[in-house]
């Protein structure tokens, strides 16, 4: 059955998930306030700022009017930037009129709260207006999934109705999806692995090779599991797409805004710099905000976390750091805590 689709937030990902559902036999409707963006898609048939060179079909509109993008839509599918969540979700709450499911697929926890997408949906989102809360996560690339590269990732939500009508919705020949009843561990790996995805772009920019870069990647997941089980998430989730499946990708290609971001710390760019040459919202500088500050509440060891947050916070200096990391005290791998 053809499904309206109301995605809010137009950029690489929002689009690219658009184009997929467009292609499914279902009607997306992209929601942007920006009005260039919106008038380049409906008229031009393109979004070059975020994805260059992807044909967008005819068959997907643009809108600058939430109310329009919500009307008759069954699912809304918030593609925003983190900090805005939940100020759009306030928006969306005033004007559904009927019960939708809602899929996040953005990755990141809230300042402040540090409360997961998902926790913000439905604080928001009344429950008389809701069908589900899924969060869509793993591995994947806007860039790759626009030219029909083959991407598999997870639709995790504690309502498995709503997960497999997701996971209907978008699987086809090139994109799979799997459904996983793990919503916190899910949302916790897909937050937590753009911190270390910043520290291997900054190890690559400093010049260090494959053997630092599996290190970083092996023992962040090891950090990851940690704060994330200690919020009730399964183990096992780590080991899945949304855990080292999402890592490896965002820790490994130049896609990665936020690898992106940290190779140009690990070549003496500030985070300033960074930040206002990016253009694109680097999710990871402001989840290892959240991250540290959690962390510490808990009293659980996260010195990956804890030394990005130093560098990028703290001036600390990148080599001393790494050095620093080093040089801790000697530990078993074995049911090692740090």
């Amino acid at each position: 059955m053809k499904t309206k689709i109301a995605v809010i937030g137009a950029g690489s990902w929002g689009t690219a998930l658009a184009k997929v559902l467009e292609e499914n036999g279902h009607e997306p409707i992209l929601y942007s306030n920006v009005e260039e963006q919106i008038k380049e898609i409906n008229e031009q048939h393109t979004n070059k700022t975020f994805l260059p060179e992807l044909v967008i079909s005819k068959n997907i509109k643009g809108t600058t009017h939430l109310k329009e993008a919500l009307e008759g839509a069954q699912v809304v599918l918030f593609v925003v930037p983190t900090k805005v969540t939940r100020m759009v979700a306030k928006q969306v709450a005033e004007l559904l009129t009927d019960k939708v499911i809602l899929v996040t697929a953005s990755k990141g926890l809230e300042q402040q709260t540090h409360k997961r997408i998902s926790t913000i949906l439905e604080e928001e989102i009344p429950e008389n207006k809701r069908a589900g809360v899924v969060a869509l996560s793993g591995p994947s690339h806007a860039e790759e999934l626009a030219v029909n590269d083959l991407t598999t990732i997870t639709a995790a939500s504690s309502d498995m109705d709503a997960a497999e009508k997701v996971q209907q919705l978008f699987m086809n020949d090139y994109m799979r999806i799997y459904t996983n009843k793990d919503i916190v561990g899910v949302e916790y790996g897909a937050a937590l692995k753009n911190i270390i995805a910043l520290g291997a772009g900054a190890l690559a920019g400093l010049g260090y090779g494959d053997n630092a870069k599996a290190a970083l990647i092996t023992r962040g997941l090891a950090e990851i599991s940690r704060l994330g089980i200690a919020f009730g998430a399964d183990p096992l989730t780590f080991i899945g797409l949304s855990g080292v499946g999402d890592l490896i990708v965002t820790c490994t290609s130049i896609h990665s805004r936020n690898w992106q971001a940290g190779n140009m710390i690990g070549k003496g760019h500030s985070l300033d710099e960074v930040l206002g040459s990016m253009g694109m919202v680097v999710e990871g500088a402001s989840t290892v905000v959240a991250a540290y500050e959690l962390a510490r509440e808990k009293n659980i060891e996260m010195p990956i976390t804890e030394a990005i947050y130093d560098v990028l916070y703290n001036n600390a200096d990148v080599r001393e750091t790494i050095v620093a990391l080093m040089n801790r005290d000697p530990k078993s791998e074995a049911h090692s805590k740090d």
